[in-house]
């Protein structure tokens, strides 16, 4: 049986020494010998080990959660078969995701507005969760509250209302560019219809609470900053709008 030492398994599998010392020493990858010297030396099974370890690395599993998945499959073929279909996905998602950005980029040099509809198409659990790291970690700092992660079985809702929020902040853009008043029939309208989208999603939020958002929005640095980003002046328009709102909907 041809044995490696563990210089040659780092250099064959693209790791480093280091980290096979680590993972011998949580019994993720136990050499098959050790020599009197002291030397680690491993074997095809070894090898066959460390390659579905790195596969599942490459899935961002933990290695406590790669340990499990080890202990529980029944067998190499099972492991790789399982494997190959989480690559799979993750390859599909990653396609979809690349076509979203390079759409985004051509529309962008054109200086044309992508389709709402298709600007969050990829994004799933883990990418929103990425996407609200920052605002999670400012509103635990200043205000004690920390997001709730998202779930995977909500990420099409949250697609759903990232495109509406989107189009609906984008409306606002506009009417502020053309000069309407906050009190503009056309910008209720726009707020009503908003708002009743929020309902159906499941969050309902009466006027007089829209209004409250929105002053926080204006009052906060970080949220303000967001607005203000997109379009200047535009948090200040939501505010004064959401308030004028609320005003006509006591």
């Amino acid at each position: 049986m041809m044995l490696y030492t563990v210089k040659e398994v780092a250099g064959l599998a693209g790791v480093t020494v280091k980290t096979l010392h680590h993972y011998h020493k949580i019994g993720l990858l136990k050499p098959c010998e050790i020599t009197d010297a002291g030397y680690r030396l491993y074997g095809a099974e070894e090898l066959e080990r460390l390659q579905q370890i790195l596969f599942y690395r490459e899935l961002d599993f933990s290695l406590s959660d790669i340990q499990k998945a080890l202990e529980d499959q029944p067998g190499r073929l099972m492991c790789l078969t399982k494997q190959q279909e989480l690559l799979i996905a993750r390859r599909q998602r990653l396609d979809c995701l690349l076509k979203t950005i390079g759409e985004s980029i051509v529309l962008t040099k054109k200086g044309e507005i992508m389709e709402k509809s298709a600007m969050f198409q990829g994004l799933n659990a883990d990418a929103w969760n990425t996407a609200l790291a920052e605002q999670s970690q400012y509103l635990k700092d200043h205000y004690g509250y920390e997001l709730p992660k998202v779930e995977t079985e909500q990420t099409d809702e949250m697609n759903d209302s990232a495109a509406e929020a989107k189009q609906f902040m984008d409306f606002l853009a506009e009417a502020l560019q053309a000069g309407w008043k906050g009190n503009d029939p056309r910008l209720h309208k726009k707020i009503e219809e908003h708002l009743a989208i929020l309902k159906d999603h499941g969050h309902p939020v009466d006027a007089q609470t829209f209004a409250a958002q929105a002053r926080f929005f204006l009052e906060d640095d970080f949220h303000r900053g967001m607005l203000e980003s997109q379009q200047l002046g535009l948090c200040y328009y939501l505010c004064i709008a959401a308030e004028m709102y609320a005003a006509a909907n006591q």
